[in-house]
Formats: structure tokens, sequence, C-alpha cells
């Protein structure tokens, strides 16, 4: 009989991702059903699941017992929180805390979140507003602690975030602005394409990653490498200019551009992963994710 995994975020970048690559794993579709969880069953993208046989229902993270409903009969569950929802930070951490109670009180044997580091803290308090990593870091340690069996996925730097960083310039070439030195490592990642990829190594080591976390990159890159490539695959021009904490600032909403400015300052020092290598990550994939100049060449035609 096939175990049920339910996927969190269903039809977004990472729980889509997280869906496709069950769905087309010959030993993983066999092994799981798939529950999709969605605020809205009736529009296009749920029902596209519905018709490649997921079961889609829809769940109030602020509510246990509507949490309980959609959670019951799961074996896995993938979960992803959404602090920009509401860019409330003590939001997000009680519905991390409310899918952890009722993944512990249902009996739920594997339960993946989608996390980050605790910046405050590695920071010891330098970089101290970068709640839309504290409080996935502080829901970690919440699954942690609730006994619940749990692994945790590291989503990398969004590559998707360069469609709109990359600035043209009045003779067509290219630019991107950065508050940090040209040798800041970016552990860049393809979130709606290789979300999955990780969380399928994760399920199907998951002796081996019982309360362990999987980075989810392909590579770092420094800037300068992240233009090159640009410029290799596009034929366009393009130059990465340092600017100040102060220019960074000026061009981004205010409610946001403290967070913007300390996320950035932190992939510099002491490093997004705090300097940890992806290869221990990598080596349990089960093929290649996809790299900066895949996803460049992929999405071309947004630098046209």
């Amino acid at each position: 009989m096939s175990k049920l995994i339910t996927v969190f975020g269903a039809t977004g970048n990472q729980g889509g991702s997280v869906i496709d690559a069950i769905l087309a794993d010959g030993q993983l579709s066999k092994e799981f059903k798939v529950r999709g969880i969605t605020r809205d069953t009736t529009k296009k993208s749920a029902q596209d699941l519905a018709k490649r046989g997921v079961e889609v229902v829809t769940a109030n993270l602020d509510s246990v017992d509507s949490l309980t409903a959609a959670l019951e009969g799961s074996h896995t569950v993938f979960l992803v929180t959404n602090y920009w929802e509401t860019a409330n930070a003590d939001i997000e951490y009680s519905q991390g805390k409310n899918v952890a109670d009722v993944s512990k009180a249902i009996g739920v044997s594997h339960l993946i979140f989608s996390s980050l580091h605790l910046v405050t803290e590695e920071t010891k308090g330098r970089l101290s507003h970068v709640p839309h990593f504290d409080s996935k870091a502080n829901i970690e340690k919440y699954i942690r602690a609730s006994g619940v069996g749990c692994s945790f996925v590291l989503p990398g730097y969004y590559m998707s975030n360069f469609k709109s960083l990359f600035k043209q310039a009045e003779d067509g070439s290219y630019q991107l602005f950065f508050p940090v030195g040209k040798q800041a490592k970016f552990p860049l990642f393809d979130a709606a394409d290789n979300t999955g990829l990780f969380v399928k190594a994760i399920i199907k080591h998951a002796d081996q990653l019982k309360n362990k976390q999987i980075l989810a990159a392909a590579k770092y890159y420094t800037l300068e490498e992240i233009v090159d490539t640009f410029t290799q695959v596009t034929g366009k021009k393009a130059t990465f200019i340092q600017i100040t904490p102060d220019q960074y600032k000026a061009v981004l909403p205010p409610a946001v551009a403290q967070e913007f400015l300390e996320n950035q300052l932190f992939v510099e020092d002491p490093g997004y992963y705090l300097g940890e290598p992806l290869e221990p990550s990598l080596k349990l994939l089960d093929s290649e994710p996809t790299t900066w100049s895949d996803f460049v060449k992929k999405n071309v035609s947004t630098w046209k």
C-alpha cells in the first residue's frame, strides 16, 4: 500500500517542484501517493495537479483543526512557510509550530522543512534584521525539540532573483549592483526546478539525514563569475559594481531596505551557509542541479 506524502505550497516554486520530482521518479511515484496543500483548489494550477493524480486540499496554517484534517494519514510532510505573505515573523513561526505539533500528534514519520540559518545568532547580533531567515531557523529549532522525525532543506540564493537585479544601461549593457565585495560567494539555486531534486534525496536517504540539513544549491559563485557567465551566455556585456550600503538601501522600499541589505551582508560574512561545503549534499542527488549557465540559457529572453 502506498504511503502518503503531503506537500505544502503545492502550486508554488518549492512545493510544486517537490510534487513534480516525486511524480517523475520511478521509485517514489510507486512508493507515495501525493496530497498537495494550496490556498485555492479551484485555480488552474491546482486543477492541473489534480489531473495528474494529486489529491488537492486546502488548509489554514493558523488552525490546528484544519491542519489535523489536512495531514491525516500522512507518512511524510514537506513544509514550506511564506514569511512574505504577512511579513510577520511571529505569524510564520506560529504556523510552522502548528504543523510541527499536528505532525507529532498524528504520528507523521518524517517532517521535511524548508529552513534557513539564524542570522541574528550566527552574527552575534551584528545583523539582526533578517526576520525571513530567523523565523525559519526558529521553526527548525521548534521542530527538532518536538520529537517528530525531521530533516531540513536549506534553499540557496534564488537564481530567479537576478531576473530583476541585472539593470540595463543606456548603451545596452547590463550592470549588477551589490553592497558586497566581488569575492562574496552566492550559493545559487533554481528553486522552481531543483527543490524537488534535493527533497527527493532527503526522502531516499531518510535514515542518513535524520535531524540533518541538506544544502540546496548548485555551486558557490562570486559576483564576477555571475556577470562573466551572463556575458558568455547572452553575448551582452555585464559588469558588477560594488555600491555602499546607503546607496543600496536608497533604491529599495523603506520597509525592506535594511532587511535586504543585511541579507546581502550575511552572504559576504559569515557566508550564506556559514562557509559549509556543498559537496556532501550534492553527492546525495541522483542528477545534476541546474547551473547558473543553464538558468541564463533557459531564461535568455528575460534579458533580450
